[in-house]
């Protein structure tokens, strides 16, 4: 396939030629006879966005859950309404935050809904909240776990007690597939720590029938290794998901990173507040690093424990988007002196931290180019601004979903010998960058397979 016309960043127009899934030349090339040709039109060609830090399963099953959180619940009313949902059968809901209506329990769901089984997701992916026809259902199935508050209904810390009681199996990807590839997304880290031979063979089996077209980097248990996944759905690190509330001995904690090294296996340390990256850190201390040991968040982070996490050489998976997603919450319940800390992102780069993007979907909204304008305007939905000396170019916003998944180190770009993954854009970079909101993409590719083309616009395919 020849792509004809293309804008490579630095402005350079050329044509690409793809075979076998690479970039085979690039420049001003002939058309060979029968060889499809996609008209680029001077539109930027860029490597495939890779999303760093995402729960796939966790945004399949979402998808199709009642959203009852913030930005689209704000307030009490707006959650009775958004439980209103017609039928008899469970409703799910996901994306709480206790902003909305407090902290639920099964009395204030009974009073909502009374006649069905309800299940509420807190936002952090942590709680359940259920009504009492829920709890019923589920005791009736099997004797309560110890994360769970019959009195309050609620389940702290134990899907996997709630899956094994429903009988859930693992959703399709195909919505999430189809979705991420017409941002452009051509591969994801899945970052669930949860995840484990089970799942893997879930995704291996969805990248084999198209479901997932993106490459895949799995992180999650200890226990994964490489012989549980293939060729697409390669082995990451292992996740460490710290709770401030209920951290683990530092030398238990310094125990699985060595275990992980001892595996050739990097760590993916979840550090939302200040007080986790400092105990992760403390453990890296006396464990030890290895190159390519990442921190997810680091959502708080001080002059000194930047410092120190460059001295250790630690890359850094931020999600810029929770400032507009979260930052008005932030301005009421975060102090003045401490919002400039939160979920920094100059200040790693200043430090020679290498830094990626992730979306943390369903966490947080799943387009990698809403994070990007988010890290370049540091505003929230009302406009307010947060760390303004946070704030990237479009350049540098762009670049965090272009690092190399396996070595955030490393940049990816479209050269020759480079696999095909591609996304081509609706304009030039001079345009996108003005905006990068409102940038879309015209055609998405993995290994030269097209998996997303717009219905509209001036780009054609030819024979």
């Amino acid at each position: 396939m020849l792509i004809r016309g293309a804008e490579l960043e630095g402005g350079e127009i050329a044509d690409v030629r793809i075979e076998h899934g690479i970039v085979a030349a690039i420049g001003r090339l002939h058309h060979r006879n029968d060889e499809p040709i996609i008209e680029a039109a001077g539109n930027l060609l860029l490597p495939g966005l890779h999303d760093h830090h995402i729960h796939v399963a966790a945004l399949a099953a979402s998808l199709s859950s009642v959203r009852c959180g913030p930005p689209q619940v704000t307030d009490f009313d707006s959650f009775v309404a958004c439980l209103q949902v017609p039928g008899n059968d469970w409703v799910r809901a996901t994306g709480y935050h206790e902003s909305v209506a407090g902290m639920l329990d099964a009395a204030t769901l009974d009073r909502i809904v009374a006649h069905r089984p309800v299940r509420v997701q807190h936002r952090s992916g942590r709680m359940w909240f259920f009504n009492s026809v829920a709890l019923d259902a589920l005791l009736s199935r099997s004797s309560a776990p110890s994360g769970l508050d019959r009195n309050a209904g609620r389940l702290f810390d134990d899907d996997g007690w709630l899956q094994r009681t429903l009988g859930s199996t693992p959703p399709s990807f195909e919505a999430v597939g189809a979705m991420l590839a017409r941002w452009g997304v051509t591969g994801l880290t899945d970052m669930s720590p949860r995840n484990d031979a089970f799942m893997a063979r879930h995704f291996i089996a969805e990248t084999a029938i198209q479901a997932l077209p993106q490459r895949v980097l799995l992180a999650g248990k200890l226990e994964l290794t490489k012989a549980d996944t293939n060729r697409r759905v390669l082995l990451g690190p292992a996740k460490l998901h710290l709770h401030e509330a209920a951290l683990p001995p530092l030398d238990e904690a310094a125990d699985v990173i060595r275990s992980a090294h001892e595996r050739n296996r990097h760590v993916a340390i979840h550090c939302a507040t200040e007080v986790e990256l400092i105990f992760a850190l403390a453990a890296l201390g006396d464990a030890g690093v290895l190159s390519g040991d990442r921190i997810e968040h680091a959502a708080v982070a001080s002059e000194s424990v930047i410092a120190d996490i460059a001295r250790a050489g630690l890359a850094v998976v931020s999600q810029p988007h929770f400032i507009r997603e979260r930052g008005d919450r932030y301005l009421k319940d975060v102090d003045a002196d401490a919002r400039p800390l939160l979920y920094r992102l100059r200040a790693f780069l200043d430090a020679n931290v290498s830094l990626a993007g992730g979306t943390d979907a369903p966490s947080g909204a799943p387009n990698p180019w809403a994070s990007m304008a988010a890290a370049v305007s540091r505003q929230t939905q009302r406009g307010a601004c947060i760390g303004p000396a946070e704030a990237l170019t479009p350049e540098q916003a762009l670049d965090l979903y272009l690092r190399a998944p396996q070595s955030l180190n490393q940049r990816r770009r479209v050269v020759a010998g480079a696999p095909a993954d591609f996304c081509l854009l609706d304009r030039s970079w001079a345009e996108a960058r003005k905006s990068l909101a409102s940038v879309q993409v015209y055609a998405t590719f993995v290994e030269g397979r097209q998996i997303f083309k717009q219905s509209t616009g001036i780009m054609h395919e030819c024979v």
